[in-house]
């Protein structure tokens, strides 16, 4: 099996935008290389640092705009997530609103839920409101 078989964003031709409802749903995978034994015959842990800089949403009292950068970092165990599908998730959250900290626990579980990695931090480094910068964190380990 080819490791881009299955994806419906990469590689299309015609991309649909949401800005207005985070959807998992945009959400793909694909089989970790990391995983693969012909792809890594020594058994290498592999890990990935994922920055995401023009992250966008609501405050949900005032309707403002929220900016950003979200950060990932995990270590895959069999799934890696899909860069364009997961700047098409991200982008959903655009009019979306919501609290800083729900938004990062959002972007974890469902990137949780998606890939079941070994383990997994979402941290949202936010332009401070108000002359206070919030940095809100989720993380999930295996058990």
């Amino acid at each position: 099996m080819q490791l881009h078989d299955g994806l419906k964003s990469l590689g299309s031709a015609a991309t649909t935008y949401n800005y207005d409802k985070p959807d998992a749903g945009l959400l793909e995978a694909f089989p970790s290389p990391f995983a693969e034994a012909e792809l890594n015959p020594v058994g290498a842990v592999g890990t990935l640092h994922i920055e995401c800089p023009e992250f966008t949403c609501l405050c949900p009292m005032t309707g403002q705009p929220d900016f950003g950068k979200i950060v990932i970092d995990y270590q895959p165990d069999q799934l890696c997530v899909e860069s364009k599908s997961l700047k098409l998730y991200l982008g959903s959250f655009r009019m979306h609103g919501e609290f800083h900290e729900a938004g990062v626990n959002r972007i974890c579980n469902d990137l949780v839920k998606l890939l079941e990695p070994v383990y997994l931090t979402v941290r949202g480094e936010f332009t401070p409101r108000g002359g206070i910068p919030f940095w809100p964190m989720a993380e999930y380990r295996k058990k």
